[in-house]
């Protein structure tokens, strides 16, 4: 199979966001790079169409591969509208044939969460038998346990599961989330996501860590509240989900809220002030995780 290069720079800071969105919009790997770092004729394009830039941080420099015939101007303009971002000056390129399966894997390896809690894929040994371990792979479904925001909702999650909850992982792309309450020892775990390819990833991927979870379309979540909620998905999205993610919350029900960017995180938090007593917020790599707890 043939591939396409996209390549085009952009301010770092918006760089997690474009890498994000770029694989939503069907992207089959994303690099960010520091342009600074390349030979001449690899040196920043544009941080932003027509304004030239000097070669060093903060611009990134974003590659991303498609499959032949993917228009991709047209998946690039997709993709600024989506993050609100103007569109960059691109670059394309033909790539061959290669061992993909290798380079991918050779840019993930075992994550540690906690002392005794680690995301390891199943190309690699645990590096501590005795720790609670949750397999999974790179796969269709955003969630490896790499970014910062599924991260910090990891992080929270290690804090927050105390063993019995019932626990609603919104947006659950491959079920990291819900995979990771259930081996921390919920009671009972759903996650939910618009996208069929996500729900068959974290059913496989449940299946594989043997947990008991179980994924369905919003629309086809059973009903009654949850004791503990975790949305990492977009602070948009988030905004106007609100109503329903606090009808889905019952009375103390802890709640985590990620894919914010440090300028949206007042927004985000005004809006669920309304139904939760909201706590120190916890911050990654410019991305926020706002938390707190359903009021009566």
């Amino acid at each position: 199979m043939a591939y396409v290069s996209i390549r085009f720079d952009v301010d770092a800071r918006a760089a997690d966001a474009w890498s994000d969105a770029l694989i939503e919009r069907g992207a089959l790997s994303v690099d960010v790079s520091d342009p600074a770092a390349g030979t001449p004729d690899e040196r920043p394009l544009y941080a932003e169409p027509g304004v030239a830039v000097d070669g060093y941080w903060p611009v990134a420099r974003i590659e991303a591969l498609v499959a032949a015939g993917v228009d991709a101007r047209a998946l690039v303009a997709a993709t600024a509208g989506d993050i609100a971002a103007t569109m960059p000056h691109c670059e394309t390129r033909p790539v061959g044939e290669a061992d993909w399966v290798r380079a991918t894997q050779a840019q993930f390896g075992p994550i540690r969460i906690a002392d005794d809690f680690w995301i390891v894929p199943t190309w690699c040994e645990p590096p501590d038998p005795r720790a609670r371990i949750l397999r999974l792979d790179p796969g269709l479904a955003f969630g490896t346990g790499s970014h910062p925001t599924t991260r910090l909702c990891l992080e929270w999650l290690v804090d927050t599961i105390a063993g019995g909850e019932r626990v609603l992982d919104y947006g659950c792309g491959s079920g990291i989330l819900a995979i990771a309450a259930a081996r921390l020892g919920a009671g009972e775990v759903f996650g939910t996501d618009v996208d069929p390819q996500a729900l068959a990833a974290s059913e496989a991927n449940a299946r594989a860590n043997g947990v008991r979870a179980r994924f369905a379309a919003p629309e086809a979540l059973p009903e009654g509240a949850v004791d503990v909620l975790v949305a990492n998905i977009l602070a948009n999205p988030l905004v106007l989900l609100a109503p329903a993610l606090a009808a889905r919350a019952r009375p103390g029900a802890a709640i985590a809220l990620s894919g914010i960017l440090e300028s949206q995180e007042a927004a985000v938090a005004a809006t669920y002030s309304r139904w939760f007593t909201l706590g120190a917020a916890r911050r990654r790599d410019g991305w926020v995780l706002v938390t707190g707890l359903r009021t009566g």
